[in-house]
């Protein structure tokens, strides 16, 4: 193993060598054959543990057992991207990628809705595009659970060391993952990071400066100025707009809650329920932006944010729901489409319905705003 894998070995994606270990532990687990159980097998044969386990380990060998290398994983992944495709969505679309080089290797940077759909889908239109999967960032906290880590580490993900608190240590944990994301880029592999740490719960898509200061602490550390190396790191923002919001009614739960007490802390197990639901869900329709890469002249990460964000918000498709939720009354809307938003706020708790509502609205306003600011200039 080369020098530069080691400098990297606790937050890298496994590499080819490693791939048929982590299946052989990933079939071996019964927590992890259990939830396959659960959600794929009649409950009469799920409920029967020592069977369910038999029966699942059974499938997972003969389809897995033969998998050792990154590619393989990623076609078995695509696989399952089209069942879900097909099953949840009513369409997945895509613009912007015939602009870019499938040769060369971007940072894309994207609004953040769901947990584990959002760089899914990225990867589903880069893949249908026959361009290369990107190297995804994922928070350490998603990784509390031996087979997760398992999956995200075979899926190309890398560990965004959020739990790192003393300063010292944090700063350590941001340099290595500036400088990993910098060498991966070098090295022809894109990577995906959302544009700020969590999803965006109140439909507000903003790029977090800090997020872009990370980035340059490895430009820092080569004395580049900030403008020419964000250049180098070929920044692609994208924006993702799904016609129903993943995860709607949780993500509201948690504003509530923060609203009328304060804070709101997660149970144990919720980030795994969020990650079934957002897969599990029906979405609409899912179109994903893919804008233009950065070469403006942004000499700092404030400056860099909102050019981000004028992309992201630019490219965002409106859903017949943000129109309606925006009170826009020039949109035609399709009668079928506006029934359909009516049924799901219908089944939206009273008191969480504004803040429901408010996730929908927010893009649409938030474009407007972009848009007359623009003809103010």
């Amino acid at each position: 193993m080369s020098e530069l894998v080691d400098k990297y070995a606790d937050i890298r994606p496994y590499n080819d060598d490693e791939v048929a270990a982590s299946v052989t532990r990933l079939i071996a687990d019964n927590a992890f054959i259990d939830v396959l159980a659960k959600y794929n097998l009649p409950r009469f044969i799920s409920s029967v543990p020592f069977l369910a386990r038999f029966l699942v380990r059974h499938q997972l060998q003969k389809k897995w057992g033969g998998v050792n290398s990154v590619e393989q994983v990623q076609q078995e992944v695509a696989k399952y991207l089209a069942l879900l495709v097909k099953r949840t969505t009513s369409e997945v679309t895509f613009s912007g990628l015939d602009q870019l080089d499938p040769k060369q290797a971007y940072l894309f940077i994207s609004n953040h809705r769901d947990i584990v759909l959002d760089p899914a889908l990225v990867n589903w239109g880069l893949f249908s595009h026959k361009m290369k999967t990107v190297r995804i960032a994922i928070g350490d906290n998603l990784l509390q659970i031996p087979y997760i880590t398992e999956l995200m580490r075979l899926n190309k993900s890398f560990i965004v060391k959020r739990s790192a608190k003393a300063p010292k240590e944090m700063l350590k944990a941001l340099s290595q993952l500036s400088a990993y994301i910098y060498d991966s880029l070098a090295g022809g592999d894109s990577i995906w990071i959302a544009q700020k740490e969590g999803r965006a719960k109140d439909g507000f898509d903003q790029t977090d400066p800090a997020l872009l200061k990370m980035l340059q602490l490895n430009g820092r550390k080569q004395k580049k100025e900030f403008s020419e190396y964000v250049r180098e790191l070929k920044i692609v923002p994208v924006s993702i707009s799904y016609q129903y919001e993943p995860c709607a009614i949780a993500k509201a739960k948690e504003l509530y809650h923060k609203q009328h007490h304060g804070k709101y802390v997660k149970s144990a197990g919720e980030d795994i329920a969020s990650i079934v639901e957002g897969f599990s869900a029906a979405k609409g329709h899912v179109h994903l932006a893919f804008g233009q890469p950065i070469d403006a002249d942004c000499d700092s990460p404030e400056r860099l944010a909102k050019t981000i964000d004028q992309q992201i918000v630019d490219s965002f498709f409106l859903h017949p729901g943000n129109y309606i939720a925006g009170g826009c009354k020039q949109a035609v809307i399709d009668k079928s489409d506006a029934k359909a938003f009516e049924q799901r706020m219908a089944n939206v708790p009273a008191e969480l319905k504004p803040l429901v509502l408010a996730m929908y609205a927010k893009p649409f306003h938030r474009k407007a705003e972009f848009y007359s600011s623009e003809h103010e200039q």
